[in-house]
């Protein structure tokens, strides 16, 4: 072999040796490029739901937010805020107040004991009652199903007030009122499960998308407020012309009919 070729081969092996090298640090580099673009959006990813979970830890809840919503006021109340709930003969010349939290054991009791002699009574004439909604249990036993069985009520009364006295004597029911430390009124399906026993809300479509939609949470809050700023501390809390009705020898509501039926005739002629 001549010098030359020798030469010339020799040139043409370090030609290929340096492609072959410039080929591998492209691909080493795309590589690096590849690996730090996927750390890039791992990281990114991960921020990205480190954000997301802050934000949700952040976002306030439904009831919190339903403070800011603008109110809807149920039909049949008056006042400027719906919260005067009075059912009864417009003729009937006194009206006997009712203050009850919907979670309340004892207010299921009284429902269950007195409710169809109230229901009689206020058929009759006797009296008007004017019903005033608690939520105070869902602090002392947290949750939140007082105040969204209360809301449910709006929907009722929205409907009418016999479907609003229906759905309430229903709610109270030893069938469906939940013991005072489970939270069942704050699920929606069990609240339209309950409704379903009453005629005038069953296969409802309005008032089943105002329960769950949650149009009457605000008034619901309303209504609250307005059971706090009242003075009254307990539920039931029964009041005629500003008196508390009470069982003979006891600073609660009568539970008994009959017991009822002799405050309540006292309280008349007062």
């Amino acid at each position: 072999m001549s010098s030359r070729n020798s030469q010339a081969n020799k040139a043409a092996a370090r030609d290929r040796l340096r492609l072959e090298r410039e080929r591998q640090a492209k691909k080493d580099k795309a590589r690096r490029q590849v690996v730090v673009a996927a750390s890039i959006v791992g990281v990114l990813a991960i921020a990205g739901g480190v954000g997301y979970a802050v934000m949700q830890a952040n976002k306030p809840d439904a009831w919190d937010a339903a403070k800011d919503k603008a109110l809807v006021k149920p039909a049949n109340t008056t006042g400027t805020d719906g919260t005067t709930v009075v059912i009864g003969k417009p003729t009937a010349k006194k009206t006997l107040e009712m203050y009850e939290d919907p979670r309340c054991p004892i207010c299921s009791v009284f429902e269950e004991q007195v409710g169809p002699t109230v229901k009689k009574d206020v058929d009759a004439g006797k009296y008007k009652i004017q019903f005033i909604g608690a939520t105070f249990i869902d602090n002392g036993s947290p949750g939140t199903g007082s105040k969204n069985a209360l809301s449910a009520l709006g929907a009722a009364l929205n409907v009418s007030p016999e479907a609003f006295m229906e759905y309430k004597a229903q709610l109270y029911s030893a069938k469906w009122h939940p013991q005072e430390t489970s939270d069942k009124f704050a699920k929606d399906d069990y609240l339209l499960q309950v409704a379903d026993t009453v005629p005038a809300l069953k296969g409802n479509a309005k008032f089943q998308k105002d329960v769950q939609d949650g149009t009457f949470d605000k008034w619901a809050l309303t209504m609250s407020k307005k059971f706090d700023d009242s003075g009254v501390t307990g539920t039931p809390t029964l009041k005629m012309d500003g008196k508390k009705i009470t069982a003979d020898g006891s600073d609660n509501a009568p539970q008994d009919p009959a017991s009822f039926t002799k405050a309540i005739d006292k309280a008349l002629k007062g």
